[in-house]
């Protein structure tokens, strides 16, 4: 298995570019099963949990073209051949329960595997398949797949969500499409990547109004046609890229961000003692003079600070002045970066969905390993900050999420390679 050498060493500089959502590109590629006509997607990232998502819907019978290296991704589901998708790709990323309200929307029956992706909790599907209830359909679980059909095609309804979930959100919307009548989301996730889906989805013809805010209202219409759609940019990839020269040191660019997409992100780094600016090309980061300030944080659905940059965040506050205390609100399970930190020398008391961090004068390089997607990133942002060599392990992780990690960091400065397997 690969792993990433990290050597700490001195301030960053120089410009970083952020690739399309992760998140938003894994949403918007599904839609592609509500029409018969293409969807082409702009600025995609190249990861391989795209790859994932690719060869689940190519085993559906849609066909997918990367194009220009992998940014530009070309759809078409003119012909699906199958209303099933497998455990053996399924269970690889959680995403792929986002296939199902499409399915089932345009054809009326899918089997889909239950889903499988980071271990970071439980993460159940049953607001998924209860927004799909609310819209006429039928299900039945059994032997690990959701068996789902519906009487005549799926109606408008009512969907009311415990809480605001990112995919369930998301599926439910997809499937409202062409449902017939109108269907009202209540208490619907209000992410940067379901207003991305929306406009897309708008753009093939889709009646949908109140993206961005908790009640979402979609018209149903019989078909929607293809459309050509750019992928917004990665919040979470612009955060962790951001915290880099706030943990060496440095100024450095992040290419296509926006104060938007991170606003309660850029409110705990002001208070850290982090400068962020806009620019004519994204933002500006750098480190105001002195040292790093303790800050509390707690995770919380947008536009509250993301739990995808909690693990991220107690690197940088590992080393800060003070105590800082960060409650886990989303996930339960998520601080299992924090033992590999502690490897490190980091000062970290956990006790259940709360993590107390007390700052230290210096990280020391170490052996870790990665246990999540962002833990994996988490580990290498300590490591740029850490006195000697940092080893992180598992690197299958990283790659589902951030493109070309090393290049990105070595081109400002950072001593970073990866090491492949022997």
């Amino acid at each position: 298995m690969d792993s990433i050498l990290v050597r700490g060493g001195g301030p960053l500089s120089g410009q970083i570019p952020i690739a399309g959502a992760k998140n938003a590109c894994l949403t918007l590629m599904p839609a592609t099963l509500l029409s018969e006509e293409p969807l082409t997607l702009i600025n995609a990232p190249r990861l391989s949990d795209i790859k994932t998502m690719t060869q689940l819907l190519q085993s559906l019978g849609a066909e997918v073209t990367s194009l220009q290296g992998g940014q530009v991704i070309a759809l078409s589901s003119h012909d699906i051949t199958n209303h099933m998708a497998h455990y053996d790709i399924v269970r690889k990323m959680r995403a792929s329960i986002l296939v199902l309200g499409p399915l089932l929307a345009r054809f009326g029956h899918a089997v889909v595997s239950l889903p499988g992706g980071c271990a970071i909790g439980a993460r159940p599907v049953d607001l998924h398949l209860k927004a799909l209830e609310a819209m006429g359909a039928e299900l039945d679980l059994r032997d690990g797949y959701v068996h789902a059909k519906t009487a005549g095609g799926l109606k408008g309804g009512m969907v009311d969500f415990d809480f605001a979930s990112v995919g369930a959100t998301e599926n439910a919307l997809m499937a409202a499409t062409l449902a017939k009548g109108t269907t009202v989301i209540n208490n619907a996730a209000r992410e940067p990547e379901i207003i991305d889906l929306a406009r897309c989805l708008r753009s093939m013809g889709a009646q949908i109004d109140g993206e961005g805010t908790s009640t979402i209202t979609i018209q149903g219409v019989d078909r929607l046609g293809g459309a050509t759609h750019t992928v917004v940019t990665d919040r979470i990839e612009l955060g962790t890229y951001m915290l880099a020269p706030a943990i060496c040191g440095g100024e450095v660019e992040l290419l296509g961000g926006r104060l938007d997409l991170v606003a309660a992100f850029c409110e705990k780094l002001d208070a850290a003692g982090v400068d962020v600016s806009e620019t004519t090309n994204g933002l500006s980061v750098k480190r105001r003079n002195g040292d790093i300030r303790a800050v509390n944080v707690t995770t919380e659905p947008f536009p509250g600070f993301p739990t995808d940059l909690q693990a991220q965040m107690m690197a940088l506050l590992c080393t800060a002045s003070g105590t800082s205390v960060l409650e886990e609100k989303i996930f339960e399970n998520r601080f299992m970066h924090a033992p590999e930190l502690m490897r490190m020398g980091a000062d970290i008391d956990v006790q259940g969905g709360t993590a107390t961090v007390k700052g230290v004068s210096k990280l020391k390089g170490a052996p870790v390993m990665a246990t999540d997607l962002r833990a994996s990133v988490s580990l290498i942002l300590a490591g740029l900050a850490a006195e000697g060599e940092t080893r992180v392990g598992r690197v299958y992780h990283l790659d589902r999420g951030y493109e070309h990690v090393v290049a990105k960091l070595s081109g400002v400065g950072a001593d970073i390679e990866r090491i492949p397997e022997t």
